[in-house]
């Protein structure tokens, strides 16, 4: 059976979630989740198996892409998806920790995310791993801050160079001139974003696996309103209404 991080034992809360400053992060702030974060063994252990997920997403683009210089292209991004992959499994292993152990949980509720947002053709998987790997991403930037040096760690781990410029490419290109498939990728761009978000709320240390209550909901509003804006200009790049 698959525990959740609302589901683990859960520490004391008594402070409120405040912005950090920005730094040379990037778009999204890093926040102090301290009332909500999980522990810290499945946060490393999420977001390892989450870049993991998203390298195996793109090895299979590959297959399925029949130019060279494509096929080329989305390996870079296949690569640096697994080499943040293997960071994070460095710094568990650091720790003391097995990563196997440490991901497994999560395995099964992860691998049923990617398959319910797979889609039916190569352009939309494509637009899956840019629009879920780069909220995700910062979610677990902003999630970050909790965790001390660690999450330091782990926070320029997730601020390497990600190398899916080469999908937006691809995307960008599949959709000049057929404004058909330029609705329906906007579409499924926005299906994306609820599915993506409900596994990002799922993360945090609730009372309730269905709600956050109304305390909860004030504290992590501006983290979801910074990851829609990111989203949005992503979006945009590629020339998408988000």
């Amino acid at each position: 059976m698959v525990t959740w991080f609302w589901q683990r034992k859960k520490r004391p809360t008594g402070r409120t979630l405040r912005l950090r400053s920005r730094g040379d992060y990037g778009d999204v702030d890093r926040i102090d989740f301290e009332a909500l974060a999980p522990d810290i063994e499945t946060f490393l252990g999420q977001a390892a198996y989450l870049q993991l997920g998203y390298f195996e997403t793109i090895t299979r683009l590959i297959r399925t892409t029949p130019g060279l210089a494509d096929k080329e292209a989305l390996s870079s991004a296949a690569g640096a998806a697994l080499a943040k992959h293997q960071r994070l499994v460095a710094l568990i292993r650091d720790r003391g920790d097995d990563p196997t152990e440490i991901m497994l949980p999560f395995r099964e509720d992860l691998d049923a995310f990617r398959h319910n947002t797979k889609g039916a053709r190569p352009q939309e998987t494509m637009l899956t791993v840019h629009v879920t790997a780069g909220l995700l991403d910062d979610f677990y930037f902003a999630l970050s801050a909790s965790y001390g040096s660690v999450g330091t760690r782990v926070a320029q781990i997730l601020r390497e160079d990600d190398a899916r410029e080469a999908i937006v490419d691809l995307v960008r290109r599949s959709i000049d001139g057929d404004d058909q498939l330029r609705a329906l990728l906007a579409l499924w761009g926005r299906r994306l974003v609820g599915d993506t978000l409900l596994v990002a709320r799922s993360a945090l240390r609730t009372d309730s696996p269905q709600r956050l209550g109304e305390a909860g909901e004030r504290t992590v509003e501006p983290v979801f309103t910074q990851l829609m804006a990111a989203h949005a200009r992503r979006m945009n790049e590629i020339g998408l209404d988000a």
